[in-house]
């Protein structure tokens, strides 16, 4: 059975790479978000088994989603994907539950080696 996950960016055009990539590598997405709040709606609601999470959403910050997810107690794996990569946001996102932390940019085969590792 294949993994679904759930897309969270707000760019259209990360968002369709993302979703590109995970489908050829037989992944089910089974949801795209672009802010925080349809984010945590679609993942209380679809319950997917990994996350791609983007950290700066124009609503709210993917730690703060994190969060959420986590207190929420969704099983879902998370992988925060950002061009954001000082240390110390990674470190954040990894205390708070993250399991992978892709920086942008990035190519297609490390997003799904990331994946494939994380489910």
């Amino acid at each position: 059975m294949s993994k679904k996950v759930l897309i969270v960016d707000d760019s259209m055009y990360m968002r369709t790479l993302i979703r590109e990539a995970l489908i050829e590598a037989g992944y089910e997405v089974i949801g795209e978000a672009a802010n925080g709040e349809s984010a945590i709606d679609m993942a209380l609601e679809l319950t997917p088994d990994i996350i791609t999470l983007d950290n700066i959403l124009p609503d709210m910050i993917g730690i703060d989603i994190l969060k959420v997810i986590k207190e929420e107690g969704l099983a879902a794996k998370v992988i925060m994907v950002s061009a954001v990569g000082q240390q110390s946001v990674i470190n954040e996102g990894m205390s708070l539950g993250a399991a992978e932390y892709i920086v942008k940019p990035f190519t297609s085969d490390h997003l799904v080696e990331v994946v494939n590792r994380v489910a």
